[in-house]
């Protein structure tokens, strides 16, 4: 039995009700209506890519295009272009006396504009000084930028962050200028996969069924085709 799921779409402009069809969508694609951000690939790309020309999947392309590039940043970690030009600022909680490294949500970094710490919530956060900056002789913080990790360090070792709730606030720049183009194939293709129904087990056309095969070999896959999903998980952050 077909199924007709019905979401409210909140977008910076205006909310609309749109619909997706069918019962094997991923729950993931169900939950990624558009959350703001920016799409990671455009109507106009997508086209180019089909060779489509005309204007009659276009109201279904806006659609899947925004709810795809969701599910992509959601089952990456990362938005990958949100904020490469605007700063994002990262609030974290230390729960412990040890911790000395946080991990940044947003990947790769471009730049950190500030890390400052707190020893209460009642206090006022003191910035950080990174690896002698500014000439003081302080040697605060340092940036692993190939794990996008921040480490609180003195002159010759390590040092613990103060314990507490949003101790540690970071102010930052990471993602790409644009979506990377191995990403944006996965993408178009992901794209086909909803707009083409190859969700479905069986597709008729003119009369002739055609049968895909829906099921993964590859383990802990949520739903993504194989081929996408490996594309996917280069980018996939772990933590």
């Amino acid at each position: 039995m077909v199924l007709t799921q019905y979401k409210l779409l909140n977008t910076n402009l205006t909310n609309r009700l749109i619909w997706l069809e069918g019962s094997l969508i991923p729950s993931l694609i169900i939950m990624a209506v558009s959350q703001g951000g920016t799409n990671l690939i455009t109507l106009a790309q997508y086209k180019d890519f089909a060779g489509l020309n005309g204007v009659s999947e276009d109201a279904k392309l806006n659609v899947i295009i925004p709810s795809v590039s969701q599910a992509v940043k959601t089952y990456c970690g990362t938005s990958f272009v949100d904020f490469y030009s605007s700063a994002k600022t990262e609030f974290f909680d230390i729960k412990d006396n040890h911790t000395n490294a946080i991990m940044l949500d947003e990947s790769p970094i471009v730049s950190i504009t500030s890390v400052q710490e707190r020893d209460g919530q009642a206090s006022a956060y003191v910035t950080l000084i990174s690896e002698n900056s500014d000439g003081s002789g302080k040697y605060e913080y340092t940036v692993d930028e190939e794990t996008d990790t921040i480490f609180r360090t003195e002159d010759t070792t390590d040092k613990a962050f103060p314990k507490g709730r949003k101790a540690v606030k970071v102010v930052y720049k990471a993602g790409y200028a644009s979506t990377p183009g191995d990403l944006k194939l996965a993408l178009f293709d992901l794209v086909k996969y909803y707009l083409k129904d190859e969700r479905k087990e069986r597709l008729s056309i003119s009369g002739a069924q055609i049968s895909n095969q829906v099921t993964t070999s590859l383990r802990e896959n949520i739903g993504f085709p194989d081929h996408i999903k490996r594309i996917l998980d280069f980018y996939k952050l772990y933590k």
